[in-house]
């Protein structure tokens, strides 16, 4: 389910919804998975509390045994479609993609290039623009993406149904 706190231009929840279904489908990612499109400071908190980095980023992700968390910067988001001449729903749906590949246990700092090419090939299949690790090997950057494990010692614990938001969730 998608919680969008800060609206996207172009971007639409029933649509979102759709790809993230598509994007775990394809990524081969079982359970529930929410996906919070937020704000930088939202997203600094949480890579704060997750992985002890005090600074926004563009996406994180969370697996949990049944699926997954998704959080992504509007900020960043937005950013990076400028700078790279795509809509902006456009990276909202790569940033989905690569959390995604993230739940599914891909980890592009120390797989030799597994998850570059598993997202290379689901990024065509979707028809989306150039991924976050090909863009960051074409500038000689470090991916800035980042995932941490809910048993983290410093993840604050969630009651069941609760949101990364820290709302309860409602069932549609």
């Amino acid at each position: 389910m998608v919680i969008l706190e800060k609206k996207v231009d172009g971007a639409a929840v029933t649509e979102l919804n759709r790809f993230v279904r598509r994007a775990q489908r394809l990524a081969g990612v079982g359970g529930e998975v929410d996906v919070l499109i937020t704000g930088n400071a939202q997203v600094q908190e949480l890579n704060r509390c997750f992985r002890q980095k005090n600074k926004p980023t563009d996406v994180l992700s969370f697996p949990r045994a049944e699926g997954g968390d998704i959080a992504i910067s509007v900020e960043i988001a937005r950013e990076n479609a400028r700078r790279y001449g795509h809509r902006a729903i456009d990276e909202l749906k790569i940033l989905v993609l690569h959390g995604m590949l993230h739940l599914a246990g891909y980890d592009h700092e120390q797989d030799n290039g597994r998850m570059a090419a598993r997202e290379a090939r689901l990024r065509a299949e979707l028809k989306l623009p150039a991924t976050l690790i090909e863009r960051a090997s074409a500038n000689g950057a470090a991916v800035t993406s980042g995932k941490s494990r809910r048993s983290h010692p410093a993840a604050p614990k969630r009651k069941a149904g609760e949101r990364l938001s820290g709302k309860r969730r409602r069932r549609a």
